[in-house]
């Protein structure tokens, strides 16, 4: 940006010793440091902000282009197939159809009362109605069983 050779730099140090004075001089070297490192970082702050602004617009661009390939394929492509088969091609998905409801069962059996399950203590004597030869009784597993020998 600024082109600045050793021959201004040495001009340039000489008047700032002569002006400042060699005592005052670090400091003013270390003020002037800290303002061109923040100028230099805003620069590349709006720098970034001007790039990220021309990407999103080529990538619009690019976009529209994708888009308007796409739809060009796809009439060719459809004007392909329908000129091949000579039905018209359907581009989209299929359209959803309703569920034919099922026709009631004439004079169908009811049905079975559903299966118990009681944990602990005797079916028979909480439900009348279940016959006490019916019950299954279980035995706990001890592995024993799954060894043959």
């Amino acid at each position: 940006m600024f082109d600045i050779g050793a021959a201004e730099l040495l001009v340039i140090l000489i008047v700032a010793v002569v002006v400042i004075g060699p005592k005052d001089l670090p400091l003013a070297m270390r003020v002037a440091g800290r303002w061109i490192g923040k100028m230099r970082r805003m620069s590349a702050h709006f720098r970034s902000g001007i790039d990220a602004m021309v990407r999103e617009a080529e990538l619009e661009e690019m976009e529209k282009k994708w888009k308007a390939q796409n739809e060009e394929i796809m009439r060719r492509s459809a004007a392909l197939t329908e000129a091949e088969g000579g039905a018209p091609l359907m581009t989209g998905p299929p359209p959803v159809e309703p569920p034919l409801p099922s026709p009631p069962i004439p004079d169908a059996a009811p049905p079975e009362r559903p299966a118990k399950v009681v944990l602990g203590g005797n079916a028979a004597d909480l439900d009348p109605a279940i016959n006490p030869d019916e019950i299954l009784t279980a035995k706990p597993h001890t592995g024993s069983d799954d060894v043959q020998g």
